[in-house]
């Protein structure tokens, strides 16, 4: 078949140049943002963006060799002169749903959405219904599913190398919503398949958990596996953005945003013959690929074959789910919460709509 026209909307950092900032790998692997994915991807031709600020746009058709005809301020128009089979949406919250689901009724296959999902649970809805409806697909750029240390663990998840799972931890300060996206959904990968039945929340103080705004905090989850979580969303010293899997047989461990990666299985012997720990690294492929290359191709494969993708709008949807409901679980004196939430109307407020009056790229030069 020949390549799919992309589009993406929303030219500033992770639509375009986030790639330009990394300088080592870890949790990241290039090309991970959207346009350099598309670029790089023999599935997929780059032909047009949108985005209403037009210094994103003249910046953007600099950098990527496209002409001012294919960049659009209004992506409406953009949808109906360009018709792409495969959109990114890179935009901010506040306005991501009704984008999401004008793109999903424009004709166009799939969808990569920046996370999270949406602000509020009803607006998670509608944007699952709308492209459940359609038959459009969509990839959440939680992008940990994607990356070859995480695929390695669950891979060997899957095939029981570490026995029955016990428990997930992830560390990793975050507000519950923005990154907590990428925690919470990390979490939910590494259990095994499992969904969340209840959770207890404890969040940095009364004053945030009264709010809607985005704010840090901590949680346990219960898996209908089995599997129980502990996620830590506040400050977590020399321990930031570590992620634990202890199993019957084996123990799976990424630290410092996988700049560190352990395997612990047992080996014969020991102190009453309960083994002996016996570690090792994670490995590799041997050829690893960008992340963004990765994600295409899975959103791609799940439109020929009609399968969801690895983490989709299902996927967003739980994640951001579970961020409310350990809040509401504080809100309510630290009592359980069990999901579904009954209360549609609940939101969080993600910390990235903070001054998203203006593109991101201009606010980090002003600080």
């Amino acid at each position: 078949m020949s390549a799919y026209k992309a589009a993406v909307i929303g030219l500033g950092r992770m639509g375009s140049t986030f790639d330009d900032e990394i300088e080592q790998g870890g949790s990241i692997f290039v090309p991970y943002c959207h346009t350099p994915s598309y670029v790089a991807s023999m599935q997929t031709d780059l032909v047009t963006g949108a985005d209403p600020h037009d210094e994103q746009r003249a910046i953007y058709g600099e950098r990527w060799g496209m002409a001012s005809d294919h960049l659009y301020a209004d992506y409406q128009e953009m949808l109906e002169r360009e018709k792409p089979d495969v959109v990114s949406i890179c935009t901010t919250a506040r306005v991501r749903s009704q984008i999401l689901i004008d793109v999903a009724r424009s004709g166009a296959k799939a969808i990569w959405s920046e996370k999270p999902l949406s602000l509020s649970l009803a607006e998670a809805d509608e944007m699952v219904s709308v492209c459940d409806e359609l038959g459009v697909k969509v990839v959440i750029n939680t992008a940990r599913r994607y990356n070859p240390y995480f695929a390695e663990i669950r891979r060997r998840i899957d095939e029981g190398e570490f026995g029955d799972i016990l428990q997930v931890n992830v560390h990793g300060q975050c507000g519950l919503s923005h990154n907590g996206s990428h925690a919470i959904d990390i979490l939910r990968y590494l259990a095994k398949g499992g969904n969340v039945e209840w959770v207890f929340g404890e969040m940095e103080s009364d004053e945030a958990a009264a709010g809607d705004n985005d704010l840090m905090g901590n949680g346990y989850l219960a898996f209908d596996n089995g599997v129980r979580g502990f996620l830590r969303g506040t400050p977590c010293g020399v321990a930031n953005w570590d992620t634990d899997v202890i199993g019957t047989l084996g123990r799976a461990r990424t630290s410092f945003n996988c700049a560190e990666t352990e395997l612990t299985h047992l080996a014969p012997g020991g102190s009453r013959n309960r083994g002996v720990p016996v570690h090792s690294s994670i490995p590799l492929p041997a050829h690893s690929e960008g992340m963004g290359i990765v994600i295409i191709r899975d959103l791609i494969q799940s439109v020929e074959e009609d399968t969801r993708p690895r983490a989709s709008i299902h996927d967003g949807r739980q994640a951001l789910e579970i961020a409310i409901a350990l809040r509401e679980s504080h809100r309510r004196g630290g009592v359980r919460v069990h999901l579904p939430l009954e209360d549609r109307s609940l939101k969080i407020l993600s910390s990235e709509i903070r001054g998203d009056e203006e593109p991101a790229r201009i606010r980090r030069l002003k600080t």
